[in-house]
């Protein structure tokens, strides 16, 4: 195939290089790009922050399928990514991805899901590898939803590294964070089965305990004294800085109780990570 990947960071990068092992012709594009690329591409990839998302497939040219890679939720909106692309076939692609790893030629795995299951089967066809094992998922909505909330619960895994509050606490904070994750997700009407899946718990652990993890390196640095501020211009993109309010917000709107989510949004606005723990670690007993 003839695939036009705009992005040229390190996973847009790292996944052009996983679709030429497979024989695929790759242009990567980065923001100024040639238009005649990708109006002859067979397949655009976008792989390029939430915040860019938007701009970036208003004005694609051709009719030829999307594949998101992006892990976000529309700042704008807050909804999902996908929702965006218009007139033409679009699917996403989630998983414990860390664009090092693949770049190492280490094995993996991930989903492709879309509403239109034939380009689902077709992507999976053109992109499984021995190193990049693809499966088909036929909930869009979940899959788009737990990359973006599993953002958040790194922000906090990683403050429980910069705290050195040990593995049992980070443990039982992942494990909460993907009852969040579920407990939202569902309510929005993503399936339950897909949290349990490559692109919720999969995804979701990757990002809590991989050194590379952006998100949890940056919690991790707030909660050794660092601003959100600081933590961006030192890492770069961090997408769960961006999710953490919209998820809040919608879960207010809702009537749901999200108290890692919730936490994490505190802390954000100025809260300090040591009195969010206590707070939570305060709360009357219950059931699990």
């Amino acid at each position: 195939m003839k695939i036009a990947v705009i992005g040229a960071g390190a996973w847009g990068t790292v996944f052009g290089g996983v679709l030429r092992h497979r024989g695929h012709d790759v242009e990567i594009l980065g923001r100024e790009r040639d238009n005649g690329v990708v109006e002859n591409a067979e397949l655009v990839v976008v792989a390029v922050p939430s915040r860019s998302f938007g701009e970036v497939v208003r004005d694609l040219p051709g009719e030829s399928p999307v594949l998101s890679l992006t892990k976000g939720l529309d700042p704008a909106t807050g909804g999902r990514l996908t929702a965006l692309v218009e007139n033409r076939p679009v699917a996403v692609l989630s998983g414990p991805n860390i664009a090092a790893e693949i770049a190492e030629g280490l094995p993996t795995a991930a989903v492709v899901a879309s509403q239109n299951h034939e380009l689902a089967v077709e992507l999976q066809h053109e992109i499984n590898s021995m190193t990049f094992r693809v499966y088909v998922n036929d909930d869009p909505a979940g899959v788009e939803f737990a990359a973006a909330a599993k953002n958040v619960i790194a922000l906090a895994a990683g403050a429980m590294d910069g705290l050195a509050l040990g593995s049992n606490a980070k443990a039982a904070l992942i494990t909460l964070g993907l009852a969040d994750m579920r407990t939202l997700g569902t309510a929005i009407g993503a399936q339950p089965e897909t949290f349990a899946g490559l692109a919720g718990t999969g995804d979701l652990l990757t990002t809590c305990w991989s050194r590379h993890s952006r998100n949890r390196r940056a919690g991790a640095l707030m909660a050794r004294g660092a601003s959100a501020a600081d933590a961006v211009r030192k890492i770069g993109t961090v997408e769960g800085l961006t999710t953490a309010p919209i998820l809040d917000d919608r879960a207010r709107e809702m009537g749901i109780d999200l108290p890692i989510t919730r936490a994490v949004r505190e802390v954000l606005d100025g809260r300090q990570i040591r009195d969010a723990i206590a707070e939570f670690m305060s709360r009357p007993p219950t059931g699990e």
